[in-house]
């Protein structure tokens, strides 16, 4: 397999004064308080678990809209990182806070409409306040990454067609309930966004954990994905250090589950489509 790229792992700055927490609805991650996980950490775990490259998504749970860290953080290691920020898409200057921050590195951008730290709350999506920072999205070519559950997902919809040259990258694959197993019928909702060619899937350990339960499984579920989408729209993310595990295990499960899947379709998920996504990642 060529070089595998990780596109959300999490880092903390272990220097408060420099980059002070400041969380998003005024309430810290349990996980990122539990210590911090600098870039070097990052590095070295990447180097151990033999992850060549990554989009490090900034953490809106400890430092809300200042990507100050992940920017600094990310352009010190220009071979083997990107940024993904995150900015108040309602706010009267958001296009030319976008333009700031891209000139300051990030390679795309995030929206945290809840998870961790609050029930997801899609209002934010469709507000229509927010329209004209898509337009700069569009613009510089910036992917943008939603968080959202499937009560998001018809937003996510209406974002998709409105705005079709702008990738949209689904975290956590918006959650499905998988737990009926095969054909998942409900996880409808999210198959039937697979018409629409600018929608990405995010793998994380939240769904490789997911296909254990209930009548879901790896061999029944990844197949299905990646037949409605296609490999070339899925993506491996570590979630580290947030999920369980050392990097390596994590990325051991995700080779697990996906090991039904050819060697050309694990190729896209463990590398290309990142790369296609951000392609200062490439090469």
């Amino acid at each position: 397999m060529s070089a595998i790229v990780d596109i959300h792992p999490h880092i903390i700055s272990d220097d408060e004064q420099r980059y002070p927490p400041a969380p998003l609805f005024g309430k810290r991650s349990d996980w990122s308080r539990e210590g911090a996980n600098t870039v070097e950490t990052l590095i070295a775990a990447m180097d151990e678990a033999g992850v060549r490259k990554a989009a490090v998504v900034h953490s809106s749970t400890t430092y809300g809209f200042d990507n100050s860290y992940v920017a600094d953080a990310c352009a010190a290691y220009p071979d083997r990182l990107v940024a993904v920020g995150s900015v108040d898409m309602l706010a009267p200057d958001a296009g030319d806070t976008i333009r700031m921050w891209h000139a300051r590195g990030l390679a795309g951008l995030r929206i945290f409409t809840g998870g961790s730290t609050r029930d997801f709350d899609p209002k934010e999506l469709e507000d229509p306040r927010a329209f004209a920072a898509w337009e700069v999205l569009a613009e510089l070519g910036l992917p943008m990454a939603i968080q959202t559950g499937p009560v998001g997902l018809p937003q996510v919809r209406m974002l998709a067609e409105k705005f079709a040259s702008v990738p949209i990258i689904l975290d956590h694959l918006a959650r499905p309930d998988v737990l009926d197993g095969p054909p998942y019928a409900n996880a409808a909702d999210l198959f039937a966004l697979a018409d629409l060619p600018n929608i990405y899937l995010k793998l994380t350990p939240r769904i490789f954990g997911d296909v254990k339960k209930g009548d879901a499984s790896a061999e029944t579920f990844f197949p299905r994905v990646a037949e409605a989408f296609g490999a070339n729209r899925m993506a491996w993310g570590s979630n580290f250090p947030n999920s369980p595990g050392t990097l390596s295990e994590i990325l051991m499960t995700a080779l697990a589950g996906l090991a039904l899947l050819s060697e050309s379709e694990r190729e896209w998920v463990f590398g290309k489509t990142a790369q296609h996504l951000y392609p200062a990642l490439a090469g």
